[in-house]
């Protein structure tokens, strides 16, 4: 079993995190190790391993739903937005999240 940095740390709360958005279901949050000046990593809080694994439609609108509020407001403050996810071995955790940055 691969070790889960969103499930084990930022869930648990072992790693404090701090939030930009949360609902029900999802959780955005200041990247604990940023990469960009601005960079936001949007989870599902429940685990779900990738963009193809998830099964579970409602779950997959309300994060693209966060994604783009969170998208949104980096645009407007900065005027400029990069959103991505990846795949295989490009995704380090295998835990679904979205970045969300500029810079």
């Amino acid at each position: 079993m691969t070790e889960d940095f969103y499930c084990d740390e930022v869930l648990s709360g072992r790693t404090e995190v701090r939030v930009v958005r949360e609902t029900d279901n999802v959780l955005a949050y200041h990247h604990t190790r940023p990469f960009w000046p601005v960079h936001i990593v949007v989870i599902p809080k429940r685990h779900v391993s990738s963009l193809l694994t998830i099964d579970d439609d409602a779950l997959l609108l309300e994060l693209l739903s966060v994604v783009r509020d969170v998208a949104r407001e980096v645009l407007e403050e900065h005027g400029a937005c990069r959103v991505l996810t990846n795949l295989g071995k490009y995704q380090d955790s295998k835990h679904l999240h979205w970045h969300v940055s500029f810079g």
